[in-house]
């Protein structure tokens, strides 16, 4: 899965899934005729900035007005370019190598709205009951409506063991909701597996982390030595991770060459291009994977390249649409700039960013009834930190971790989607046993 045609000045590695996709690189080009004009643009801040220094009411040491102005020229882009003063860079640079103190919980600002992209599975935020979709309109009280995502960030870390109250508001509720949760530091599972019978081997990935292709390379090898016959991927509320990981995982279904995903940004030679370099030997089970509204980045990375390829049938609902790439630039006082840079595309030339990924086959949820109040009260009762059963423990470099409470694999009695893809295996199956099935490589669709 190498990337080909890229540059030297894509370095590091990439991240794609809280805050879309990162690329961290020591530095980028400039337009020669652009800084020039700029230059005689901030005659006007250097102007403003004396007569502030010099004449406002009390004392303000430079470094707040130009981190300010600076904040501020990044938050006039999108939601995910940021600049980041030195302790908030060190954040950041730690929630990237996967283990971290917060909440567990994929944020974005949609319509100038904070709003939930997934939880991860097993974190507070998981066994609080968060969903995709839900809207957090306060955080400890103060409204959220044009904060800031890193600033949102920032509030809901904190220390270990220390609570945080979030207002959400959720469709079907008539009336916003309190949820307190606990911080811990996040280490997540990402892939688990189960034998469903009849020859399907359902896997569920969670997040794409540093040992998600490992794991799952694991669990294709027990679902081969199981005698699968058909294989269902879980990429539902999967808000994304490393793509070097996605990217991985879709080299594991494609054949060697293929077109995983490619980047495409304003500086046309430092695109990238990852394919499928692996032959690894499983079989070309009949695959169904299915997706969500809180199926986001790295995990529409990989929907999107086996949808392109003919090499699985999605199911679901249409995915969250994140698609931007962020190349994050150290500076030499220790802050860090975030920069929205690129998009990535599919192998059939699609921009995931903004329009998601439309499933082959919709198959929508059962929709929740509006609340009532006593529904709305039992809720609130089943959101708050009561105590719950704490089953498994994943542990940290201090000897705790998540604690993830009772939970199956799967629920096939209630779970519509997971049924429907089933029995589009099956089906699948009875074709080829009479027959009937198509025959002939995959390709890229259009």
């Amino acid at each position: 899965m190498r990337p080909i045609r890229h540059s030297t000045w894509w370095k590091g590695f990439i991240f794609a899934g809280t805050l879309a996709l990162l690329v961290f690189t020591g530095g980028v080009q400039h337009g020669t005729t652009a800084i020039e004009d700029t230059y005689e643009k901030l005659k006007v801040f250097t102007e403003i900035l004396s007569l502030v220094q010099s004449n406002y009411v009390d004392e303000v040491k430079s470094r707040e007005l130009i981190y300010g102005a600076v904040k501020g020229m990044l938050e006039t882009l999108d939601p995910h370019s940021a600049f980041m003063p030195p302790e908030t860079f060190r954040e950041m640079q730690v929630e990237t190598q996967g283990i971290f103190g917060g909440l567990g919980i994929e944020i974005t600002v949609k319509d100038r709205t904070l709003t939930v992209v997934a939880p991860i599975e097993g974190t507070p935020a998981d066994r609080a009951g968060i969903q995709p979709g839900d809207r957090i309109i306060k955080i400890e009280g103060q409204p959220t409506k044009d904060m800031t995502l890193m600033d949102a960030v920032r509030k809901l870390r904190g220390p270990k063991g220390s609570k945080v109250t979030i207002t959400i508001l959720r469709e079907g509720s008539l009336e916003p909701l309190d949820v307190t949760l606990v911080r811990e530091v996040i280490e997540v599972k990402s892939v688990r597996s189960k034998e469903l019978g009849d020859g399907i081997y359902y896997v569920r990935v969670s997040s794409f982390q540093e040992r998600t292709s490992k794991d799952l390379e694991r669990a294709l090898e027990q679902a081969q030595k199981a005698g699968t016959t058909a294989l269902i991927l879980d990429l539902r509320n999967d808000p994304g991770g490393l793509l070097n990981q996605a990217v991985t995982v879709s080299d594991m279904f494609l054949d060697k060459g293929q077109l995983i995903v490619y980047t495409q940004g304003r500086i046309k030679n430092q695109d990238l291009r990852f394919t499928a370099e692996h032959n690894n030997g499983f079989p070309r089970w009949p695959m169904v994977v299915l997706v969500n509204g809180g199926s986001a980045s790295a995990s529409e990375i990989v929907a999107g390249a086996l949808q392109d390829w003919k090499r699985a049938v999605i199911l679901g609902t249409k995915t969250f649409g994140k698609g931007s790439v962020q190349t994050v630039i150290p500076l030499s006082d220790g802050s860090g700039l975030r920069l929205t840079t690129a998009k990535y595309f599919t192998p059939r030339g699609r921009s995931i960013h903004g329009t998601g990924i439309m499933p082959d086959i919709i198959v929508e949820p059962p929709k929740p009834e509006v609340s009532t109040q006593r529904q709305r009260e039992e809720e609130a009762r089943r959101l708050a930190p009561a105590e719950r059963p704490r089953e498994q423990r994943i542990g940290d470099q201090e000897g705790e971790g998540v604690e993830i409470g009772r939970r199956d694999v799967v629920d096939l009695q209630k779970d519509v989607q997971l049924q429907r893809a089933m029995e589009i295996l099956k089906a699948t199956r009875i074709l080829e046993r009479n027959g009937s099935a198509p025959k002939g490589e995959a390709k890229p669709a259009g």
